[in-house]
């Protein structure tokens, strides 16, 4: 099974080949540089491996929860891509992505900083071959995650250092552990993307969709006001 997975949900911009298990990666924080990155990275890492993008199976993406215009882009590109290669596409949740990376056995709250006072947030069981959801995704604020399930979680993600950290005080003992600074990687996409391969998830590309968990992208200029405490 041949893969090509993009994550560009965050101000981290990367690009994975799985390969029969084999997975290599290209990951820089680059803000604002995503759109120049993905499909040179893409190629690059199909020229090392020996690799042509017709030989592909599928195309799996970060397909948010995210920065706006981030999550777009790579949905954009990954539909693009598929639609030329005529092969499906699998989305993956970036915030299952961010829990890839703790340690098996784990409870993990991935939290992504949505602006605007809120955080994304995602609960899951890390197991050994990937993750399971414990709950639906949701939007909350720090001070009010809205966390509706009991557990000794491992936090990850930059929803943690959002608010000068406000979220690690409101969980207090509950929080067993946090990294703040962990951000999704298309490796991660990749594994679980492979995944769901198996289990037969891939999509077509034009059933792909963004996963915003909200509408609304910006404040008004009253609400920036009254979050200024003015």
């Amino acid at each position: 099974m041949k893969i090509l997975a993009i994550d560009t949900s965050t101000e981290a911009c990367s690009v994975a080949l799985w390969i029969d298990g084999e997975v290599r990666e290209r990951y820089e924080i680059a803000p604002r540089r995503h759109t120049e990155l993905v499909l040179p990275w893409a190629d690059e890492l199909l020229a090392q491996a020996g690799l042509v993008k017709s030989q592909l199976d599928a195309i799996a993406v970060g397909r948010g929860p995210g920065a706006f215009t981030g999550v777009r882009l790579a949905v954009a590109l990954a539909q693009g891509m598929a639609l030329a290669l005529d092969i499906p596409v699998v989305p993956v949740s970036t915030l299952a992505a961010i829990a890839m990376q703790a340690v098996p056995g784990s409870d993990v709250l991935a939290a992504i900083d949505a602006r605007m006072g809120e955080i994304y947030f995602g609960a899951f069981r890390r197991e050994v071959d990937g993750v399971r959801e414990l709950c639906k995704e949701w939007i909350a604020t720090a001070e009010a995650p809205q966390l509706g399930i009991a557990g000794d979680w491992s936090g990850l993600g930059t929803g943690f250092a959002a608010a000068s950290g406000r979220l690690r005080d409101t969980l207090g003992e509950a929080l067993q552990s946090c990294d703040p600074a962990a951000l999704p990687r298309a490796a991660d996409v990749a594994r679980l993307a492979a995944l769901a391969f198996v289990r037969g998830e891939a999509i077509a590309a034009d059933k792909l969709e963004p996963a915003y968990l909200r509408d609304k992208v910006a404040l008004t200029l009253e609400e920036q006001h009254k979050a200024r405490g003015g």
